[in-house]
C-alpha cells in the first residue's frame, strides 16, 4: 500500500510538471496581420440607379483586371502591456475611380494599456493627424465559438462600434496583452482576428513570433496635427459634410 501511494504521488507530481511546462503564455513579440478587402463587394455597393450609367462599365473593367480580394499586410509589436500597430507599405498601388478607402491602411497606432491611452497617426487625404486620446471602449459579448488562428486557440466575441458597425473578433488568452489590430482591444487576451462582415473587410494574424521586444521599438508616432477624438471627428464632419453617402463611408473608414 505504501508503495502504491508513493507511485500515485509521483504520477501526480509528474503530471503537474508536464502541465506547467505546456501552460506557456506569450507576453511580448510580433504579430503579422493580413487585411483582406472584398473589392468587388465594396465597389458594387456604390453603384445605384443614379450612377450606374457612369460606373457599370468601369466596374466591369476593374473586375477583369484585378483580383476580388485586396490583401494588405501589417505588424503588431507588443510587450510591457503596450502595442504598436503599423501597416506595411503595399508593393502595388491600384488606381480606380471608386471610393475604396476602407480597403486602405491609413493608421499607425500606439497603445499603452497601463495608462489606457493611445496615439494614432492617421493620414486623411493629404493631411496627417496625431490623435491622442483614451483607448476605445467596446462593449464585447463573448460567445462559446472557438477556432485556431496562427497556432493559438481563440474565442469569438461580437460588438457594435460607431453605432452601426458590426464587429466579429477572435482573441486568445495565451497572449496576455489585451490589444489587437488597428484600435480593436478590450478582450481578455490578444485579438488575432477581426471581421467587419457588412463592410467586407477582415484582419487575421498569419504569424505570431514569441520574442523579446526592445522598449524603444514600441513607441508612439510623433508627426501630425495634434487632435483628440472629438476634434478629429468634428474636422472630418466639416470637411465631408457636402459629400453625401460617400462622405459617410469616408468618415467610417478613417475612424476605424
Amino acid at each position: 500500500m505504501k508503495n502504491l501511494i508513493i507511485t500515485i504521488c509521483s504520477f501526480v507530481i509528474l503530471a503537474g510538471s508536464c502541465l506547467a511546462q505546456e501552460a506557456h503564455f506569450t507576453t511580448s513579440g510580433v504579430i503579422e496581420f493580413e487585411k483582406k478587402s472584398n473589392m468587388f463587394a465594396i465597389i458594387s455597393k456604390q453603384i445605384d440607379k443614379d450612377n450606374e450609367a457612369w460606373y457599370e462599365k468601369p466596374f466591369e473593367e476593374y473586375k477583369k483586371n484585378n483580383p476580388q480580394f485586396k490583401v494588405s499586410k501589417s505588424t503588431l509589436k507588443f510587450g510591457n502591456n503596450k502595442t504598436l500597430f503599423a501597416p506595411v507599405a503595399d508593393e502595388e498601388k491600384r488606381n480606380n475611380n471608386f471610393n475604396t478607402v476602407i480597403a486602405d491602411q491609413n493608421s499607425t497606432i500606439y497603445t499603452d494599456f497601463n495608462l489606457g491611452m493611445s496615439t494614432a497617426q492617421k493620414t486623411v487625404f493629404e493631411q496627417t493627424f496625431l490623435l491622442k486620446d483614451s483607448t476605445r471602449k467596446i462593449n464585447w459579448k463573448i460567445t462559446d465559438e472557438t477556432r485556431d488562428i496562427a497556432g493559438y486557440p481563440c474565442r469569438r466575441a461580437n460588438a457594435i462600434i460607431m453605432d452601426s458597425i458590426y464587429v466579429v473578433a477572435f482573441y486568445t488568452d495565451k497572449i496576455l496583452v489585451t490589444g489587437g489590430p488597428e484600435s480593436f482591444s478590450g478582450l481578455p487576451g490578444m485579438i488575432l482576428g477581426v471581421a467587419l462582415p457588412h463592410e467586407n473587410v477582415a484582419w487575421f494574424a498569419s504569424k505570431v513570433t514569441d520574442m523579446t521586444i526592445a522598449e524603444n521599438e514600441i513607441a508612439p508616432p510623433k508627426k501630425g496635427k495634434p487632435v483628440d477624438n472629438k476634434l478629429f471627428v468634428e474636422t472630418l464632419n466639416k470637411a465631408l459634410k457636402d459629400w453625401g453617402t460617400w462622405g459617410h463611408s469616408y468618415l467610417k473608414a478613417f475612424q476605424l
